[in-house]
C-alpha cells in the first residue's frame, strides 16, 4: 500500500508517521509513504526517515505538481490546516479552504482509491452538551469561529467531492482536541502566543474559575493515528468521531489544576476577556473558540469502536495531562519545522 500524507509533519502527520511505521512490517505487501509540506522535516530523524519527502503548499494551486507527488498513490491522508494567522481569514482560508479543495481535485487526477480527511468536532453545528451526538449531526459549523467554519466549509466540500467521485471511498475522522507531550511548545505557540509557560504542568489553584458551558473533548494523537491506520486498512467508508473518555468539563478541568472548587462565571464575560487579550496581542486564542466551547455538542464514538475495532489507550485526562507537561517543559521535535520549539 502506498499513502501520501498531506500536512505530514504536525501534531496529527507526526503520530501517523509513527503508526504508518509499525503498520508496515505486518502489512501484507508492506506500506510505503509520501510526505507532503511546505516545509520540509530532517528526514534522517524518527518518524520522518525512511518517507518519500516532497514539498509542496496546498494553497499554491499548483495542481500537475500535487498530481505528481500523488501518482501511485492508493490512499491520500490530507491533515493540512493552519489556526495562524488568525488575523488573516483570507490567508487561513487559501489553505484551510481552498487547500482541501486542491487536495482533492489531485486526488481524482492522480487515480487515488481512497480519500481520508481529518475534519474535527469543530464542524459541528451548535448541539446539546448534556447528551452526546453521532456522525448524522449537522456539520455547518459555528458561524463566529474562523476554524468551526471552514471545517464545516471543508465537510460541504467532501459531500461533493464525494457524489461526484462514487468511485472513491470518501473518510473523513471527526477528531477531538488531539494532544501529545511533544506537541506542547506547537499548541503553546497557536493558542498562548508568546505568554511564557513553565511549570504550567505544576500549576495548583484552589479555586477555579470556569464557565458550566464548557464542555469539550480530547484524544491522545497516537490512539487518533490508529484510527487513521485502521479506516485505511479497513477502506472504510464515512465519518467517525475520535475522542477518548471522559467527556471534559468544570470539574475534570478542576482536577488537572488542582483546585477543590470551580466557580461558575458566565461566558459572556470571558468572551470579552479573551477578545480584549486577543486584540491587544496577549494571547493568540482568538474569541471564536469561546463560541466553540460554549456551543459544540460533544461526540458519541460508538461507530469507531464497533466498526473499526478502535478503542483509545489513553484517557482524556490523560492526554491533557501529558500536553501540560509538554507545555511546561518545552517538549518539542527539533526534526519538524512545525513542531519545533517556540521561541
Amino acid at each position: 500500500m502506498r499513502i501520501g500524507i498531506v500536512g505530514a509533519t504536525g501534531n496529527i502527520g507526526t503520530a501517523l508517521l509513527r503508526r504508518l511505521k509499525r503498520a508496515a512490517a505486518e502489512y501484507d505487501g508492506g506500506v510505503q509513504l509520501v510526505g507532503i509540506a511546505r516545509r520540509l522535516p530532517d528526514d534522517s530523524a524518527e518518524p520522518y526517515d525512511g518517507v518519500t519527502w516532497v514539498s509542496h503548499d496546498v494553497a499554491s494551486g499548483h495542481h500537475a505538481e500535487l498530481v505528481e507527488a500523488l501518482k501511485g498513490c492508493d490512499a491520500v491522508v490530507h491533515l493540512a490546516w493552519v489556526l495562524q494567522p488568525n488575523r488573516d481569514e483570507a490567508a487561513m482560508r487559501r489553505i484551510n479552504v481552498d487547500g482541501t479543495a486542491h487536495v482533492l481535485a489531485a486526488a481524482a487526477d492522480a487515480g487515488v482509491s481512497q480519500v481520508v480527511c481529518a475534519t474535527s468536532l469543530g464542524a459541528y453545528s451548535p448541539g446539546p452538551k448534556d447528551r452526546l451526538v453521532d456522525e448524522d449531526w449537522p456539520t455547518g459549523g459555528i458561524g463566529s469561529s474562523h476554524y468551526s467554519r471552514f471545517k464545516g466549509e471543508q465537510e460541504t466540500l467532501l459531500d461533493d467531492f464525494e457524489a461526484a467521485h462514487p468511485d472513491i471511498t470518501v473518510s473523513r475522522i471527526r477528531q477531538a482536541l488531539s494532544f501529545q507531550p511533544d506537541a506542547g511548545s506547537q499548541i503553546a505557540r497557536y493558542f498562548i502566543g508568546w505568554l511564557p509557560t513553565p511549570a504550567i504542568h505544576t500549576l495548583r489553584i484552589p479555586l477555579l474559575p470556569f464557565p458550566a458551558e464548557f464542555i469539550f473533548q480530547a484524544v491522545h494523537a497516537d490512539d487518533l493515528a490508529d484510527a487513521y491506520w485502521r479506516v485505511l486498512d479497513r477502506r472504510s467508508a464515512g465519518a467517525f468521531n475520535i475522542a477518548a473518555e471522559p467527556v471534559l468539563g468544570p470539574h475534570a478541568v478542576a482536577t488537572l489544576v488542582g483546585a477543590r472548587r470551580w466557580l461558575p462565571i458566565p461566558v459572556p464575560l470571558v468572551r470579552a476577556l479573551v477578545d480584549i487579550a486577543w486584540r491587544l496581542r496577549l494571547v493568540a486564542l482568538d474569541p471564536g473558540w469561546v463560541d466553540m466551547a460554549r456551543q459544540t455538542p460533544p461526540m458519541d464514538t460508538t461507530r469507531a469502536r464497533t466498526e473499526l475495532g478502535w478503542s483509545p489507550t489513553v484517557d482524556s485526562l490523560s492526554a491533557v495531562r501529558e500536553l501540560l507537561e509538554g507545555m511546561g517543559t518545552g517538549r518539542a521535535i527539533d526534526a519538524s519545522p512545525s513542531m519545533g520549539p517556540r521561541s
